[in-house]
């Protein structure tokens, strides 16, 4: 029995049982049952089998019931009687026994395909791997970034190559821990804890070699990367590869302001929003000994620059934070606080439709947000923020409103587009040096069946390096690579406690979305996201922080300063 036919039997019999949960709660138990079925194999292919993980099993395809309910529920159901999908707060208590049973169904089909798989271990034995001679050559795959397109890249490499020991691959990058980026504003609001959001690499990948180090050059020609020396191990180091993947990332752009780029606070890393945490303590603190009105005013206001997702997220996570620390601080109030978000255009969060972005707008200045619209940041000296429309007393300027791919890609002799990334053909190879692909934010990478160039954001790097390994391997074994085609699934922004916006695309009509906002739109933002947070006891640790968060006020402790 082939490991395909294996799992989709092991999901197939567990999405059937486990739809008994939810279908005593829908209309159309017959096909929802085959629903359940398809949706049963297809978690089951996607799952590498590990004996006894119920309780991982089991939270991640919980996780699943809420984005199933809100598209088969929310959006298809209605299509399917020939009406539009709407919301309302009576629709939202109609739909919410729905909402359980999805997710009962989601971990009962967990813990089933987990039972399920142990069993077929037990009975049939381990799924069947071909023999390879040890002493094949090795075929050395190189990842340059840990980030998100990085270590899926790696992963699904994992996955193809599984049955073919004859390849190694390594990840090289600065950092030894995936951080999952959706959730670095909750961090710098004090939501969450810095660690709990980012994920060891070395864990997470079982076959993949993990290489801590920063990449000084690379010699295309011989086909060698090169890693600066350390403190610990003086000297350079090479690394010989014959497939080079380039998932480098992207640094700030700040566009040639130099005392902006000296005094903004960045907001890319996790340490940026320890840093930026730490400094609103700071700034308060100093302010609660202030005697001038105007100085207090200064250290109280808080600019960021930039109006997209994270420009937006960390607006409303500051706002929601700041604002929720002055109980700690008798001396001051609420009108002393302000945040300002700085945008060039004439409304936020252009990524979304306009009508969601006016939703944005409208409720975060109802909670104190102020906004410079079509308006450019020009400098940043001490204690003002100078932008096109005035200046702006503060001692605090965070960047978020652009970025540049890494600047090791000028380096390496590629062509790339006025942006910097790297040109890439349909199959995300480098034209003219074989073996050489790149994904994610230092790509220029277009669809190859609408032509249309692809935003650098995760969502998509995820899809890239599936896309990429599936053509690696295809190179490996001489067969022909494919194009790349993904469309968008949709996008989430958190803009303050309890209040979203969600745009989701329709299924089987990618002209048409589904917007959603307010505290569903919350709930399925924190669902979605806490299903994509990798490991069990990362997505643990969250769901408490989230759940203390609801019961104690902010914390204001500091945090070590790191230089």
């Amino acid at each position: 029995m082939t490991r395909i036919v294996r799992r989709s039997l092991i999901g197939a019999i567990a999405g059937a049982l486990a739809s008994l949960v939810v279908l005593p709660t829908l209309r159309y138990p017959v096909p929802l049952f085959f629903l359940a079925i398809v949706v049963g194999s297809s978690f089951s292919l996607s799952m590498e089998p590990t004996r006894d993980t119920y309780v991982d099993s089991m939270m991640t395809a919980g996780a699943l019931g809420v984005p199933l309910w809100a598209v088969v529920t929310i959006v298809v159901l209605p299509l399917f009687r020939g009406n539009m999908p709407e919301w309302s707060a009576e629709e939202m208590r109609q739909h919410f026994p729905v909402l359980v049973g999805w997710v009962l169904y989601g971990s009962t089909l967990g813990l089933l395909t987990q039972a399920f798989s142990d069993l077929a271990q037990k009975v049939l034995g381990p799924e069947p791997m071909p023999l390879i001679a040890e002493s094949a050559p090795k075929t050395r795959v190189v990842i340059l970034g840990g980030g998100f397109a990085g270590m899926k890249t790696a992963e699904c490499l994992e996955d193809e190559l599984r049955t073919n020991p004859s390849v190694s691959i390594s990840v090289v990058s600065d950092t030894n821990a995936l951080l999952f980026t959706p959730m670095l504003a909750e961090v710098a609001g004090g939501s969450l804890e810095p660690s709990h959001i980012s994920t060891p690499l070395r864990t997470s990948l079982h076959r993949t070699e993990f290489i801590r180090g920063h990449v000084a050059s690379v010699d295309l020609e011989k086909k060698r990367v090169v890693l600066e020396g350390t403190i610990g191990e003086p000297g350079e180091r090479e690394i010989a590869y014959d497939h080079l993947v380039l998932a480098l990332g992207s640094v700030s752009n700040y566009l040639g302001l130099t005392n902006v780029e000296q005094r903004a606070f960045d907001f890319k890393t996790l340490i940026d929003a320890i840093r930026i945490r730490n400094h609103v303590i700071e700034m308060f603190e100093r302010a609660d000994r202030e005697s001038d009105p105007a100085v207090r005013k200064s250290l109280l206001t808080f600019v960021i620059a930039g109006g997209g997702f994270a420009g937006v997220e960390l607006a409303g996570a500051l706002n929601d934070f700041a604002r929720g620390i002055l109980a700690d601080y008798p001396n001051l109030h609420n009108d002393d606080v302000r945040i300002v978000l700085v945008h060039a255009r004439d409304r936020i969060l252009p990524e979304l439709s306009e009508s969601l972005g006016r939703y944005a707008q409208k409720k975060m200045a109802a909670r104190g947000v102020e906004f410079h619209l079509n308006a450019r940041l020009n400098d940043a000296q001490p204690g003002k923020v100078v932008v096109s429309d005035g200046e702006i007393p503060s001692e605090t300027l965070v960047w978020t409103a652009g970025t540049i791919p890494s600047p090791l890609v000028k380096t390496l002799g590629i062509e790339t587009d006025r942006r910097g990334a790297i040109i890439v053909d349909p199959a995300l190879a480098v034209p003219g040096h074989a073996g050489v692909w790149a994904l994610g934010d230092c790509a220029a990478v277009f669809d190859a069946k609408n032509k249309t160039a692809c935003p650098p954001t995760a969502q998509f790097a995820l899809r890239e390096a599936a896309a990429l390994a599936r053509n690696i391997r295809a190179s490996i074994e001489d067969r022909p690579t494919s194009g790349f085609h993904f469309d968008s699934l949709g996008a989430l922004c958190v803009v303050g406690y309890q209040t979203a916006c969600a745009e989701l695309t329709v299924p089987f009509a990618r002209s048409k979305s589904m917007r959603f906002s307010g505290l569903l739109a919350w709930f399925m933002w924190r669902g979605i996201y806490l299903g994509k947070l990798p490991g069990l006891e990362r997505k643990v640790r969250v769901l408490v922080d989230w759940t203390v968060e609801l019961f104690f006020p902010k914390d204001i402790v500091q945090t070590i300063e790191l230089q």
